[in-house]
């Protein structure tokens, strides 16, 4: 099966390319900027990846974004995590990017979206994965530094997509970036955000119905509200759930208590992702491998998990449906003997 999960047509649609940040490039980096980390080595600094919840991760994650500084940087951190993409299976990558942890340091806006851009353009030359880029706003500054931020964005508005909302959730809820959301879909930015996560359902249902998302990120405590979780089958609003991430930042204490399971039986469209996977131990695969084995899936759980990533997927119709087939001739070309 672990052949089946590697090599199945998939989409990334819930990834931050700052949590691609490995510790070997973190150093390399470092070293570059003649920057001095507060680790003594990789294998130190791995070791302090044992997060008790998300601002713990936090803390830790824009510690190893500060050795980003300039557009060469980006670039590379974008081509190491396409690459790694490329071979788990992933044909199509939407990835986040959080401008303000870096302008906040100086590092000027072009820099950050010109070096990621220009790897996400190579890697659809090279490797043949197709992009969308996601500025994301951190929910825990103010709604004018988010605005701020999106009027830099707007004369890069051909190498964006959509607009999101990330980093600390409890106590920032998305009513904050009402206004903030409605100008970005003004300019004809799409919506995303981190909801239902640590914070409560109230959250996703204020995402829908404030910020009017296209797909909720996580979105795993939607469980808790029957209602909520009636909506979102009836609308067939994806969840872009990270199975690794959750476990990691206990919001289940095991894998084999993560509900997204339930949630596939259940008919809603629930996709799998990596999240920040050089900081929760796995890219794509091993996040699918990791449900696959502890939830006991099928291959045709399996099957719908990849068909859901380009269902919620922001590309065409006509090419959501060209993998969609390909997902079936991978499915009915690759035998019946794993389950």
């Amino acid at each position: 099966m672990e052949t089946f999960i590697g090599r199945i047509p998939k989409a990334e649609l819930h990834l931050h390319i700052e949590g691609t940040l490995e510790p070997e490039m973190m150093f390399a980096l470092a070293h570059k900027h003649r920057l001095v980390l507060p680790h003594s080595s990789v294998e130190a600094l791995r070791r302090a990846y044992c997060f008790s919840d998300l601002q713990s991760f936090l803390e830790i994650y824009y510690e190893g974004a500060s050795v980003l500084r300039d557009a060469d940087d980006f670039h590379a951190l974008t081509s190491a995590y396409l690459r790694r993409a490329h071979a788990d299976g992933v044909v199509h990558a939407e990835i986040f990017f959080d401008p303000q942890t870096h302008t906040a340091r100086d590092v000027p806006f072009e820099a950050i979206i010109g070096g990621i851009h220009g790897a996400l353009t190579e890697g659809t030359q090279e490797l043949g994965i197709t992009h969308r880029l996601i500025l994301c706003f951190l929910r825990d500054l103010s709604a004018e530094d988010a605005m701020s931020t999106l009027e830099q964005a707007l004369p890069y508005l051909g190498a964006i997509t959509a607009v999101g909302l990330d980093s600390a959730e409890a106590g920032h809820p998305p009513a904050k970036f009402a206004a903030v959301f409605a100008r970005a879909r003004d300019a004809g930015l799409l919506t995303v955000a981190h909801a239902g996560e640590e914070g409560p359902p109230e959250y996703v249902a204020e995402s829908l119905d404030l910020l009017q998302v296209k797909r909720v990120d996580h979105g795993v405590r939607s469980e808790e509200d029957p209602a909520l979780l009636e909506r979102l089958m009836r609308e067939r609003v994806p969840l872009t759930v990270c199975p690794l991430s959750n476990v990691r930042l206990r919001v289940f204490e095991r894998m084999e208590d993560h509900n997204l399971k339930r949630l596939l039986q259940r008919g809603l469209c629930v996709t799998v992702n990596s999240d920040d996977p050089a900081y929760f131990g796995g890219y794509i695969a091993e996040n699918y491998l990791a449900v696959y084995r502890a939830l006991a899936l099928s291959r045709a759980d399996i099957v719908q998990l990849a068909s859901n990533s380009f269902e919620a997927s922001f590309l065409g119709e006509t090419e959501k449906q060209a993998w969609l087939q390909k997902i079936r001739e991978f499915d009915a070309g690759s035998g019946r003997g794993e389950r």
